[in-house]
């Protein structure tokens, strides 16, 4: 005969450490992954494709050189300082503030120069710039 109890304990799982080591892992992936999709950019301007030219009947077009030299609607503009610059924006701008600057900078032009011509428009009320480029097959398959 069998006088003892037989008391079987079950045996017990304790999740909590393990839980402990997964958040460890988890956090130990998230700082240690690199994202090098955003770690560098390259550009390559100015080139776009365009189905349809648009028609701007009240366009102002600002060229803009590679020595920085500015030229609004083909007339050279004289000095390179804001003022001039929005001199010779409002005398070009026939539609008044409804007219639409289209900036045609050099692709080797320097970025303040092109931001120059943004603030004289700025400055002169001309709020609608756009700027122009050329298509990706004029562009020399660069």
């Amino acid at each position: 005969m069998n006088f003892r109890r037989s008391s079987r304990d079950e045996p017990e799982i304790n999740l909590i450490p393990f839980i402990d080591v997964l958040l460890v892992v988890l956090i130990f992936l998230m700082l240690s992954t690199t994202y090098s999709k955003f770690t560098e950019m390259q550009l390559k301007l100015p080139v776009a494709d365009t189905d349809v030219q648009r028609d701007y009947p009240k366009e102002l077009i600002v060229a803009v050189s590679a020595d920085g030299a500015y030229s609004v609607n083909r007339i050279p503009v004289v000095g390179r300082g804001l003022d001039s610059i929005s001199t010779a924006l409002i005398e070009g701008a026939k539609a008044g503030k409804e007219s639409v600057v289209i900036i045609s900078a050099d692709a080797n032009a320097k970025h303040q120069a092109v931001v120059t011509v943004m603030e004289a428009a700025r400055r002169s009320g001309l709020n609608q710039i756009t700027f122009a480029t050329q298509s990706s097959s004029q562009s020399g398959g660069h």
